[in-house]
């Protein structure tokens, strides 16, 4: 899953990645609210992590903006203002949740996950395709109560997937979700993340098919 983070403290970027590429995030970073509203529409992101405090454009008229224009990504705040007038402010103009500085980064993550969850309208972390469950707040899945190992990208397409299943899941919105836009993507990348999936799944898990030149479609079981 892609998140954008418009954030002029790189430093904080920097915790902040660190504490989701473990959960499975690929993030990219603007500093520039403009830049911010000028790449989201072509994007697909699962959240955006907007700081108030940004160089040329104040958060608020980012965010203004950004649902302006149709944005319905769901926007998590980031922000030294702590008064209830600048939040409330805030989510008038359409922010899903408001996050104050200084912040704890277990608060931070699972804020993230449950923004990305809603989002995508299942507010249940678990799911689940026959005998396969994937626990989504940990990132650990399992095959009739057997954990499996998994990396952290095999994870994401496995999310995906299973989020998907019984539908086609083009290889482009897998590249789009899985990769940021500055990480080079090798030509057969997914294609070996999903043979990693099949074989760790085996016989008793869900199949994967490959739909010839389109992408990948989960068996729903």
């Amino acid at each position: 899953m892609r998140i954008l983070i418009v954030e002029d403290d790189t430093s904080l970027v920097s915790g902040l990645k660190k504490a989701l590429s473990p959960a499975g995030f690929a993030v990219d970073h603007e500093i520039s609210g403009a830049a911010a509203i000028e790449i989201v529409p072509s994007e697909a992101y699962s959240l955006i992590v907007l700081d108030l405090g940004l160089p040329d454009l104040p958060g608020q008229e980012v965010l203004r903006r950004l649902r302006g224009n149709g944005c319905k990504v769901p926007i998590l705040i980031l922000t030294a203002l702590g008064e209830v007038k600048d939040k409330v402010k805030c989510l008038n103009l359409g922010a899903d949740d408001y996050l104050t500085k200084p912040f704890d980064l277990d608060e931070f993550e699972a804020r993230v996950k449950a923004l990305v969850r809603r989002g995508k309208g299942r507010p249940d972390p678990i799911l689940r395709c026959g005998s396969l469950s994937l626990e989504t707040s940990t990132a650990t899945a399992s095959i009739e109560d057997k954990p499996l190992t998994l990396r952290r990208r095999e994870v994401t397409v496995l999310e995906i997937l299973m989020s998907q299943a019984g539908r086609l899941v083009r290889k482009e919105r897998l590249i789009s979700e899985v990769f940021g836009f500055d990480e080079p993507v090798a030509p057969n990348a997914i294609e070996l993340y999903i043979a990693r999936l099949r074989q760790k799944l085996g016989p008793n898990g869900p199949k994967i098919k490959t739909v010839r030149g389109l992408g990948y479609l989960m068996e729903d079981r």
